[in-house]
């Protein structure tokens, strides 16, 4: 499991007075870096080098979320297959579950335009953070 504090911004807060939903899906996004790398070690982020696309995102937003405490983003793989994967994250402040969210990533040519199988070694560094 890959943990990841974030402090929210005021630029985060909505006209209700709690975070936005959309900051959820940012945060998430960062969540994942440690999971492209493992895809990218090198960070270069090219049509060569990159080789997943997400094909689906759900998210069950349980609780508010506010401005003056740090939120911690938990994320793990939930499911690896052929070609796909899953990712889970949740977002907790102060002890309570805010949002649910679940990730499919697709290994992916972006030179053919076509999925392609994950490769063992990715799939053996998948499931180390696999739950």
């Amino acid at each position: 499991m890959f943990t990841l504090s974030v402090k929210p911004r005021f630029g985060e807060l909505d006209a209700l007075g709690h975070i936005n939903h959309g900051a959820s899906v940012v945060w998430f996004e960062l969540a994942r870096n440690p999971i492209f790398e493992i895809f990218d070690p090198t960070k270069e982020v090219s049509r060569k080098t990159f080789s997943l696309i997400l094909v689906h995102s759900d998210y069950d937003y349980v609780e508010q979320l506010f401005y003056k405490y740090d939120v911690e983003i938990k994320t793990w793989i939930k499911h690896i297959g052929n070609k796909s994967f899953t990712i889970c994250h949740e977002a907790w402040q102060n002890g309570r579950l805010c949002i649910k969210c679940n990730v499919v990533l697709v290994h992916y040519d972006f030179t053919n335009e076509k999925s392609t199988p994950i490769p063992e070694d990715k799939k053996q560094l998948l499931a180390e953070h696999l739950i």
